[in-house]
């Protein structure tokens, strides 16, 4: 009884982390930061709660609007770290072999707890903004399938990591869609990190254009908060840089980037924003689709891993290339939006997923075919047309050597084992007659006694 409790009490507290772990940790954050800068900027704490509930929901990428000016395009650096917390506390909270109905509970808390206080945070936004003109309260339909929307994704990859294999099993689907994740996370994170390698060499090569951009401020908090913000901004750029190199086009209101054109317009003063090209365009901007190309062949090695018939292999690519394109869709969706007087910031999304799509398809399935990810498929044996006798056969050896030997080769007999013809069953002796068992009353006369024995004649004596 007493383990019975003692279990029940650490499944209690492993749903309360789930539920509010992640979101209060960032409440703390959030708020820290916040009374900071109100300290520094000798400003009342009025508002202070209203602003610390937009910045939570702004982590949720839940517009911001200020003033009548709407903030969406939102930094994805809070986002992503939003989804690795939720996706790190439920893998903790799940065992491999944990039932689906606690599967189920551990999934419903990761989602209650963080559409509770997206409920608080719009009373609290909607209590400010009676004080604060400028603070307006957002959709709270958009709040709070904002909120679902990060914590699902988090809760579903937390618990994929434990019982994903165990749910296709279950469910009856090919064994293979269990490979698609290392292929999909392969695919991605070679096309963030040579986007990122990209990134980091333009903002060397225009390095003037960022240390302008710097001195906009002369004040050292403000230049801090330029660096914070500009890093916050990090992952946007990169599936900007994302979507130039696997084709697409990405802009900043009326300025557009791509590998093959590049139109002007205004950007905001942000440090990080000098990694954009400028027009004229080069041609080593072409050279990004190289980046593309080099995600495709990581996505090929890890579908190639396991070889597969031709069919397998290919449903098995495609699966993982969509899944690339479609979160990379998603991330630049989220990382998109309206920002202020610049306009709609973004990416290209009608050829943004299907040029991810292509590139891991194509180039991947190239790569599959040469990696030897493909096998042939079994041939049917026929079934022989005597069924087999149970009587094993023991097996000799008898040597056979090869004809058509090439000149000057010389083959040594082999030993094959060849099986014997099985052996024909012997044919039974015939059986014994049985005699019949001899009459009791027969048995006096085959007794014999001491007077029916005749006295033996003494023998003659000796001369």
């Amino acid at each position: 009884m007493e383990d019975q409790r003692a279990v029940g009490a650490r499944q209690a507290r492993d749903l309360v982390r789930v539920a509010f772990g992640p979101s209060l940790v960032a409440l703390v954050v959030i708020a820290a930061v916040t009374l900071l800068q109100l300290v520094i900027a000798n400003s009342d704490m009025t508002g202070a709660l209203g602003a610390i509930a937009s910045m939570w929901l702004a982590v949720h990428q839940v517009p911001i609007s200020i003033a009548g000016h709407q903030l969406a395009a939102l930094p994805l650096l809070p986002v992503l770290l939003m989804v690795w917390g939720t996706a790190r506390t439920t893998a903790q909270a799940t065992a491999p072999q944990a039932s689906w109905f606690v599967v189920r509970w551990i999934v419903a808390s990761a989602l209650g707890g963080p559409l509770l206080i997206a409920a608080i945070a719009l009373a609290v936004i909607h209590d400010a903004s009676s004080v604060i003109a400028e603070l307006q309260t957002p959709n709270a339909l958009r709040a709070f399938s904002g909120v679902l929307a990060v914590h699902a994704v988090g809760a579903l990859i937390g618990v994929g990591s434990r019982v994903g294999r165990r749910a296709v099993r279950s469910l009856g689907l090919p064994g293979w869609l269990v490979d698609t994740v290392p292929a999909t996370k392969a695919g991605l994170l070679a096309l963030f990190g040579l986007s990122g390698a990209v990134t980091a060499a333009s903002l060397v090569v225009h390095w003037g254009t960022m240390h302008d951009l710097f001195a906009i401020t002369d004040s050292l908090f403000g230049q801090l908060s330029l660096t914070v913000l500009s890093a916050l901004y990090v992952p946007n750029v990169i599936i900007g840089t994302s979507a130039v190199a696997v084709g697409s086009s990405a802009h900043i209101g009326f300025a557009t980037f791509s590998s093959f054109t590049v139109f002007g317009g205004d950007i905001p003063a942000l440090p990080i924003l000098a990694a954009v090209p400028t027009p004229p365009l080069g041609p080593v901007w072409v050279a990004l689709l190289i980046v593309g190309a080099a995600s495709g062949v990581a996505v090929g090695q890890q579908c190639a891993r396991r070889p597969l018939p031709l069919p397998a292999a290919l449903a098995k690519l495609a699966v993982a290339a969509g899944a690339s394109a479609a979160t990379m869709a998603l991330l630049g969706y989220a990382g998109g939006g309206q920002l202020g007087n610049f306009g709609d910031v973004g990416v290209d999304q009608t050829t943004f997923a299907p040029g991810v799509f292509f590139w891991f398809f194509a180039v991947g399935g190239l790569t599959v075919v040469m990696s030897g990810g493909v096998t042939r498929r079994p041939k049917r044996v026929p079934a022989p047309d005597e069924p087999v006798s149970d009587v094993e056969s023991e097996p000799f050896t008898q040597p056979i050597v090869l004809p058509e030997t090439l000149p000057g080769d010389e083959l040594e007999p082999v030993d094959v084992l060849v099986e014997q013809p099985e052996p024909e069953p012997e044919p039974a002796s015939p059986p014994r007659p049985v005699l019949p068992a001899p009459d009791l009353e027969d048995v006096e006369d085959l007794m014999v006694v001491d007077d029916d024995i005749a006295p033996e004649e003494p023998l003659p004596p000796r001369d």
